[in-house]
Formats: C-alpha cells, sequence, structure tokens
C-alpha cells in the first residue's frame, strides 16, 4: 500500500486512522489502557482516545520502521 503522509522527525510513535487500519485489513489490537493524545498546544486531540495498535512496517528511502 502507498500513502501520502506527513511526518514529524520528533514523534515517539507512528500513527495511523482507526478508520483507515480497518480498510486496510490491519488486525487491530486493544491496548490495556488509552492512550490520551495532546495537541502542540496542550489541548486534548478531538479525535479522542488511542484505544488500539496495530504491527506494520513503513519504508521509506531505504529504511525501515
Amino acid at each position: 500500500m502507498s500513502v501520502r503522509a506527513l511526518l514529524d522527525s520528533r514523534a515517539m510513535g507512528l500513527f495511523i486512522s482507526k478508520r483507515l487500519a480497518k480498510k486496510q485489513g490491519f488486525k487491530l489490537e486493544k491496548l490495556d489502557r488509552p492512550i490520551k493524545v495532546r495537541n502542540v498546544d496542550r489541548s486534548d486531540n478531538r479525535g479522542g482516545l488511542i484505544t488500539h495498535k496495530v504491527e506494520i512496517n513503513i519504508y521509506y528511502k531505504g529504511n525501515v520502521e
């Protein structure tokens, strides 16, 4: 699958929407504890909590994450 994405070099993780994960058929694994998401200005993100994770490989210019 190929997608356009915004990469944040200071991010502590890689994120995709739950909708995209389901659409692509990724196996969603429920987190034991949801993760609260805050914006740069420290306000709560309107997308809500992160409740699931998936295992995927990201390939970009010879690098794998």
